[in-house]
């Protein structure tokens, strides 16, 4: 299995991953506090609960994705760069 096949395979998983995490989101309220504000509460304040915990959960899930992306593309970075020759002890006189 080459790279290519590799990473796509990676690719294929995650996304299958994240579809099958999906509904999931749909059990966000289940704390008690949330549960016993939403029972007490209207329409509009259940509305307001629901965008605001979408609001305050997407921003840091963009981050970590952000960071697993960085991370992702720089895995190679290092073990991949040739040693500078200038400072080798062969290039001493």
């Amino acid at each position: 299995m080459n790279r290519e096949q590799r990473s796509r395979l990676i690719q294929i998983g995650l996304v299958v991953l994240a579809l099958l995490a999906a509904p999931l989101s749909a059990y966000s309220q289940g704390c008690a506090l949330c549960y016993t504000q939403a029972a007490s509460a209207g329409a509009r304040m259940i509305a307001s609960l629901r965008s605001g915990i979408l609001i305050l959960i997407i921003p840091p899930m963009l981050m970590t994705l952000g960071v697993a992306v960085v991370a992702y593309r720089r895995r190679n970075y290092f073990t991949n760069r040739e040693p500078d020759t200038d400072l080798t002890d062969n290039n001493i006189p």
